[in-house]
C-alpha cells in the first residue's frame, strides 16, 4: 500500500497549485480520495472525525443495489428467452445475455455523467462531486433494457447538467437526478418509454411478443399472468433494477442497519400505499382499482422508489415528522397516478419528483409547529413561576 501511495504523491505534483496542470487537480483529488481518506483537515466549527466520508457513504448505496443490479440482469436475459427463443435456459446463458445488454447502459451513464462532473470540477475550480457514483447506477436501473444508447446519455447529460449542476452541484439539487433521467427520457422519447414491448429484450423487431408489464395489463382491463411469488421474486417484465421485490428488500436492509438510508421514509410509503390501495380496492370499480393492496407493493417501481430514490438525503424531508409525512405521501399519490392515470399506470416516479417539490415546504411547517409548541410551553411555564 505504501508504494501505491508514494505513486499517487509522485503523480500528483504536476498538478499541485503553481504547477502546469493545476487545473485539473479536481480528477487526481477524485482518484486519491477514493483509494484513501482525503488528508486535509476542516478549519472552522465542530466537526466529527471519521473515515466514512461521502464517497464511503455512496459506495455503501452502490453496495446495496448490487443484488437487485445482478437479478436485473439475470431477469432481462430470462424475460428475453423465455418469450422469443425458449432455449437454452441455463444459468449462464441467461445472465451473460442480460449482462450484454444492462453492462454498456452502465458504462454510458457513468462516462457521460462523470464526464460532465469532472468538466464542471475542472471550470469551478472545486473537488469532483462524489454523488454521481449512486445516480450513475440508478439511472440504467430504471430504464428499460432495449432503450437507445444515445437516448439514455441525452437523460443523463439533462439530469446532471440541469438537475444537479445548475442548482450548485451535489447536496443543493432540489429533485432526485436518477428519477429526473426517467422523466426527461420518458416525456421526450415516450414511445421508447412505454408500452407492450420495450421491457423485453430485441422483442421490438419480433411479432407476435407481449411484453407489458403488470400494471399496462391492468390498465388495459387485462388478467395478470404472474402469481405473487413471480411478482415478488421478479420474474416478470419491467425496468433493469425494479422487478425484484426481494433483492430491493436487501438492499433496503443493508441501508437500515448502516443508517445511510431512513427506515422512517420506507415503512410510512408502504404504510400509505398500502391504505391507499385498500381504499380502492373497497370501492373496485376497475381494475387497477381491485389489484390486491399487496401486490401494489412488489410490481412495478414502488419498491425500488421508496428504498432508494425517495430516500435520497438531499432531494427528500429532513425532519423526523417531515419524513413520515413525506413517505405517507410518496405511497398515496404513487396509488393515486397509478388507477387514474391508464396512459401511464406506473405512478412512484411522479409522486417521487411532486414530494421532491415539496419536502421543503413539510420541514417547513414541522418546524415551525415546534417552535409554536416550545413558545406554548414557555408561555405557560412563566405563568406557573409568576403564580
Amino acid at each position: 500500500m505504501k508504494f501505491l501511495r508514494d505513486k499517487i504523491d509522485q503523480i500528483k505534483k504536476p498538478f499541485e497549485k503553481g504547477q502546469k496542470f493545476e487545473k485539473f487537480a479536481p480528477a487526481i483529488n477524485a482518484l486519491d480520495t477514493f483509494l484513501y481518506v482525503p488528508n486535509h483537515t476542516t478549519k472552522h466549527g465542530a466537526h466529527i472525525r471519521d473515515a466514512v466520508d461521502l464517497k464511503r457513504t455512496m459506495i455503501t448505496v452502490v453496495l446495496a443495489l448490487v443484488p437487485a443490479l445482478i437479478f436485473g440482469i439475470y431477469n432481462a436475459g430470462y424475460q428475453h428467452f423465455i418469450q422469443i427463443e425458449g432455449s437454452d435456459m441455463s444459468f449462464g446463458n441467461l445472465f451473460f445475455h442480460g449482462l450484454w445488454k444492462v453492462l454498456p447502459m452502465i458504462i454510458v451513464s457513468y462516462a457521460v455523467g462523470l464526464g460532465i462532473e469532472f468538466a464542471f470540477a475542472i471550470f469551478r475550480g472545486h473537488e469532483v462531486n462524489e454523488g454521481y457514483l449512486v445516480s450513475g447506477l440508478l439511472i440504467p436501473m430504471v430504464m428499460p433494457v432495449d432503450l437507445p444508447l444515445w437516448m439514455l446519455a441525452i437523460a443523463v447529460a439533462f439530469a446532471v447538467v440541469i438537475g444537479k449542476e445548475a442548482f450548485g452541484g451535489t447536496g443543493m439539487n432540489i429533485f432526485n437526478p436518477a428519477l429526473l433521467a426517467r422523466a426527461f427520457a420518458f416525456f421526450a422519447y415516450p414511445t421508447f418509454m412505454s408500452g407492450d414491448k420495450i421491457w423485453v429484450s430485441d422483442a421490438t423487431t419480433i411479432d407476435g411478443v407481449s411484453g407489458e408489464t403488470i400494471l399496462g395489463s391492468l390498465a388495459q382491463g387485462k388478467e395478470v399472468a404472474y402469481s405473487t411469488m413471480d411478482m415478488f421474486l421478479g420474474f416478470i417484465p419491467g425496468s433493469v433494477g425494479e422487478t425484484s421485490t426481494l433483492a430491493i428488500l436487501i438492499g433496503a436492509f443493508v441501508l437500515i442497519a448502516t443508517g445511510v438510508g431512513s427506515w422512517k421514509i420506507m415503512v410510512s410509503g408502504v404504510v400509505g400505499a398500502a391504505l391507499t390501495a385498500m381504499m380502492f380496492n373497497a370501492v373496485g370499480l376497475t381494475a387497477l382499482m381491485n389489484f390486491d393492496w399487496m401486490n401494489h407493493l412488489v410490481v412495478g417501481g414502488f419498491a425500488f422508489g421508496i428504498v432508494f430514490m425517495a430516500t435520497d438525503p438531499v432531494s427528500a424531508a429532513q425532519t423526523d415528522k417531515g419524513k413520515i409525512i413525506y413517505g405517507i405521501l410518496i405511497g398515496f399519490f404513487s396509488i393515486l397516478i397509478r388507477v387514474f392515470n391508464p396512459a401511464y399506470p406506473e405512478g412512484v416516479m411522479l409522486a417521487i419528483l411532486l414530494m421532491n417539490t415539496l419536502a421543503p415546504t413539510i420541514d417547513y411547517f414541522v418546524v415551525n409547529g415546534n417552535i409554536a409548541k416550545r413558545k406554548k410551553r414557555l408561555a405557560k411555564s412563566k405563568q406557573l413561576k409568576s403564580a
